[in-house]
């Protein structure tokens, strides 16, 4: 067995230097969410290099990629991200902030090393099976728009896993350890108030501002915050504020709300609220109003078996083997953070704050109880419809932030490429566990059918909104 392990690790060991430019080509071209053709242009090509069969334009969007390789037995998924954030542009290996283009892009959640890491585990553990003989199939998904675009719950929605054992994943971090199964279902919906324009001052009685209506409805989701579950999160933003002239009543106004809570059910139950403070809004300012849902995203399912299987891997792989040069990059970083973003990155693993600590060099154990900080991501609608695990590796120093400049600034450092290799090994080592002992993906099935239960997936997108993509020839 350990022999079998220390083979898969060779392998990732021996594609590591290509995948690790490709992590860096990645990070040099940043594109934001549905706009990743460079990236997947790249991703399928080192899919070509190592023979996977090939499957483009995954559930409708060009920039989704799927890479299969092997024969029979189960199938392995492990699932890789490639897109960027808008404003995070930042000069790699930095100390302060130098945005390489003002207002640009950049990796500030290392999404260039998670697609990177992911493939190169794919690409380790297809020549382990073709190496042994070993019956079974590793796919590489190559997943956009992570980043609000819920990529993942569209290509659930098409079916594209239905035929999937189980599915591995990883994000960079600050800790090594099994992430735990816990995240915000959302949903993004525009609200759109129409009124009636009319001069401000001499005809303010023809006028029904939907300016007003827009501000009424905040005010009203304002104080229904008192009343909503301690765990769900609401979040707006002005789109459209009808103009600038303030001598007209304002006939249009837009707003986008991101609803969050710990379950489907609760989230659905908090949009209808949110509508319904909407429509009395309108009500009030004798305005109209309509809503389009953009996007959603499901609450994390876990899975023991899965999750003590990747804890076991991180546990024989080892953390990154961080040295003197690492640890001087890490403490440059740590000084342009605050005691809270470092007692944040502690408690997020369950630790008590250590300053002295600028990068993490062990594996958190299994049954630390981390503080629930949750956000929301697109892997939770793979985890309702296949028992899935990801685990978190260190990349950054301690006390950074996702979606910082900080974080983007260590996209391209030694720290980060060694911290994807880790990831690769214990991704590859529990696609190999589950290949060589079929108990574990029966067990993983088994505590997969207990948590779902009867009623199963429900996506949270509805069937009439399709990806906004943005295919080759429409891009100038």
């Amino acid at each position: 067995m350990r022999k079998n392990y220390e083979q898969v690790w060779q392998y990732v060991d021996d594609h590591s230097p290509a995948l690790t430019q490709l992590s860096e080509q990645v990070w040099d071209n940043p594109e934001l969410l549905f706009e990743e053709h460079l990236a997947v242009t790249a991703h399928t090509a080192e899919l070509r290099r190592h023979g996977f069969r090939i499957t483009g334009d995954v559930a409708g969007m060009p920039t989704a990629v799927m890479g299969e390789s092997g024969d029979g037995g189960p199938v392995i998924a492990i699932l890789g991200e490639y897109d960027a954030l808008p404003g995070l542009s930042q000069k790699a290996g930095a100390t302060e902030p130098a945005p390489l283009t003002p207002g640009g892009s950049g990796h500030g959640c290392g999404h260039n090393l998670l697609g990177a890491g992911a493939l190169l585990a794919a690409v380790a553990v297809r020549h382990y099976l073709e190496a042994n003989g070993i019956k079974g199939r590793v796919r590489y998904y190559g997943c956009p728009a992570e980043e609000g675009g819920a990529a993942k719950g569209f290509m659930v929605r098409a079916g594209v896993f239905d035929d999937v054992d189980i599915a591995i994943t990883w994000h960079p971090g600050t800790f090594t350890s099994v992430i735990a199964a816990e995240s915000l279902a959302n949903t993004f919906v525009d609200f759109t108030f129409s009124g009636r324009a009319s001069h401000a001052s001499a005809a303010p009685h023809l006028g029904r501002s939907a300016l007003d209506a827009a501000e009424l409805m905040n005010v009203g989701v304002n104080y229904m915050r008192e009343h909503m579950p301690t765990d769900a999160r609401i979040h707006y933003a002005y789109l459209d504020a009808g103009g600038i002239a303030a001598n007209v009543v304002q006939a249009s106004a837009t707003l986008r709300y991101v609803v969050r809570a710990a379950e489907l059910r609760d989230m659905w139950s908090l949009l209808r609220r949110v509508r319904q403070i909407a429509a009395g809004a309108a009500l009030m300012t004798e305005t109209t109003v309509t809503d389009k849902v953009l996007s959603g995203m499901s609450n994390l399912v876990g899975n023991t078996p899965l999750e003590e299987a990747m804890h076991r891997n991180l546990i024989r792989v080892g953390p990154p083997s961080f040295d003197e040069s690492d640890r001087n990059f890490a403490e440059g970083i740590r000084k342009t953070l605050t005691d809270a973003d470092i007692e944040t990155s502690f408690r997020r693993v369950g630790l008590a704050p250590a300053r002295a600590l600028a990068l993490h060099d062990g594996v958190i154990p299994l049954e630390c109880e981390a503080a629930s900080m949750n956000g929301s991501t697109d892997v939770g609608d793979v985890s309702w419809v296949v028992p899935t695990v990801w685990a978190r590796v260190a990349t950054w120093a301690i006390g950074t932030q996702a979606h910082t400049w900080q974080a983007t600034a260590q996209g391209k450092s030694s720290q980060a490429h060694k911290g994807m290799v880790t990831a690769a090994k214990a991704m590859a080592g529990l696609a190999a566990e589950a290949l060589l002992d079929p108990s574990l993906i029966a067990n993983a099935k088994a505590d997969f059918a207990k948590r779902v239960g009867p009623e199963g997936y429900v996506c949270p997108i509805p069937d009439d909104v399709q990806p906004p993509v943005q295919r080759r020839s429409d891009v100038h």
